[in-house]
């Protein structure tokens, strides 16, 4: 009956924010002609910053994907399983895909979905990201996307993140535990962590990617698909894009009904704090930013302190595919 009654509140979203949208993919799929395959599988994790690919199930279906799944399994390890041909299509943080493309996994980047996410909580000591220098920062661990995201914001302001920044790994208790116990002068967290932290009133926020430059001016999470699944099948890829693209649009529409839908599905058990992200987030920049531009940013920022031997150039050349994105730019206009 839950689901049921869950997928009758999507259905009466999808009719009030994107029905039109949905309408017309039967004459899309006639251009595009047949689905190669109408299997397809996403990841489920705990980020509600990746709530279009969490709410997209009804808009896969309308595209003709009759075999979707979701895969419980942490986001850290979303870009090796989607590597792997485990999972088809994902949203991750650009950090985290430069370094996955970089070590010759089997993935292409191919849209960016949406700014920010991600915020430096410090003490009262830290007031400014080179105030970092010396102090202990808590990551989950090494490599994992909030070290990268640190690491890459203390290089931009001249730091070195191996010698200046005393990391302190810790999955449980997990960083932002530690920092809300006065154990760490900093972290880096995201959505709910950091909703949660905020209405505790616990530390500063240093750093808010969605409105702090250069961090706003660049996708945070980008949509990527397993290699081989993109090249043997071109038209599903294309829908399942389309269909996570338009679930983008709702997020952006109608934040409140999508918020509801995150906790029905069983994504997240607080509405209050999904709803806040949900309306801070700009789901709405898909159209408008480059997102090689994106990924190139955070590649040499990366480079530059030597988490990736690849340059920039070559992480583009090697893992992006940009020409769904042009053909649903032209087909989904605002």
């Amino acid at each position: 009956m839950r689901m049921a009654q869950t997928r009758r509140r999507f259905l009466t979203t999808l009719s009030a924010v994107g029905a039109t949208g949905v309408l017309r993919a039967p004459r899309a799929r006639a251009a595009e002609g047949a689905l190669e395959t109408t299997s397809v599988r996403l990841p489920k994790g705990p980020a509600i910053c990746s709530a279009p690919q969490y709410i997209a199930e009804e808009l896969l279906r309308a595209e003709g994907f009759t075999d979707f799944r979701y895969v419980e399994i942490p986001v850290d390890a979303v870009p090796e399983a989607v590597a792997r041909g485990e999972i088809d299509f994902a949203m991750n943080y650009a950090t985290r895909l430069a370094t996955a493309i970089d070590r010759g996994g089997a993935i292409m980047v191919l849209a960016g979905v949406h700014v920010g996410c991600f915020e430096l909580f410090g003490n009262e000591a830290i007031r400014s990201i080179t105030d970092l220098k010396g102090k202990t920062v808590g990551i989950i661990a090494l490599a994992f996307s909030d070290h990268l995201f640190l690491s890459v914001m203390a290089a931009h302001v001249g730091l070195d993140p191996v010698h200046d920044i005393h990391w302190i790994v810790s999955q449980s208790p997990t960083p932002a535990a530690l920092f809300a116990d006065g154990k760490l002068d900093a972290c880096l967290c995201l959505p709910p962590v950091a909703q949660d932290l905020r209405a505790r009133h616990v530390g500063r926020v240093v750093v808010n990617s969605t409105m702090d430059r250069p961090w706003s001016q660049y996708f945070c999470c980008m949509l990527y698909g397993n290699s081989g699944f993109v090249q043997k099948y071109p038209v599903a890829t294309k829908r399942a894009m389309r269909a996570i693209l338009k679930a983008a649009d709702i997020c952006a529409t109608d934040p409140a009904r999508v918020a509801r839908q995150l906790v029905d599905g069983g994504f997240t058990d607080r509405y209050d704090y999904a709803l806040q992200t949900l309306s801070e987030l700009p789901y709405d920049k898909w159209r408008e930013y480059d997102p090689e531009d994106s990924l190139r940013f955070y590649a040499l920022r990366l480079h530059e302190v030597g988490m990736i031997k690849s340059s920039p150039q070559k992480i583009i050349a090697d893992g992006t595919d940009w020409r769904f994105l042009n053909e649903l730019k032209r087909e989904l206009k605002a």
